[in-house]
């Protein structure tokens, strides 16, 4: 596959070429056409729009190549821009790295209320059947705090997953739920 580029405007990065983006989300359904929140095929006609942090991976994965006011930005310029707008970016990122170097597709997450809705197939292909939060092994997490999570995932038909980033690995604990 050619390198792609894309342009960083404000806080997304923006393939204009149509048929790059598609290429791109055929590959691993990455981005959101602009303007088609479900897209019901894979060729689309418009720009596709990345977040930083697919941006991040397609870079560091040799993908894509990122212009700002037609200079090259580095990953150091990406990453840095990426902590500025997200907490505990680098424990995001390290799971999102490793869910997709296992072969899933990742998007966010925000409309369940957690990080990443993550995929076997792909969107508009399945329901995504996992629901992901990341936190640090330091963190506390309440019996109501996973109550409420369990809940939500079992109304969206999703397992809940805590992913917990250390330094040479990352755990993953599901929870399924049952009715006594």
């Amino acid at each position: 596959m050619k390198k792609i580029t894309a342009e960083l405007v404000e806080n997304f990065l923006i393939v204009w070429n149509p048929k790059d983006g598609t290429q791109l989300y055929k590959t691993g359904y990455y981005g959101k056409p602009l303007g088609i929140p479900k897209p019901k095929t894979f060729e689309f006609n418009v720009p596709l729009i990345l977040d930083l942090m697919e941006g991040l991976y397609l870079t560091e994965n040799k993908i894509i190549t990122i212009t700002q006011d037609t200079k090259k930005i580095n990953q150091k310029t990406l990453l840095k821009k990426a902590r500025t707008l997200s907490e505990n970016f680098d424990q995001k990122y390290a799971v999102y790295r490793d869910l997709r170097k296992h072969g899933l597709i990742v998007t966010p997450g925000i409309k369940f209320g957690c990080d990443f809705a993550v995929y076997k197939h792909g969107p508009g292909i399945e329901h995504a059947p996992f629901m992901v939060s990341v936190k640090k092994p330091e963190d506390e997490m309440t019996a109501t705090e996973i109550v409420k999570a369990g809940r939500l995932a079992t109304t969206v038909r999703k397992r809940f997953i805590i992913a917990t980033p250390s330094q040479d690995k990352i755990e993953y604990f599901i929870f399924k739920w049952f009715k006594a």
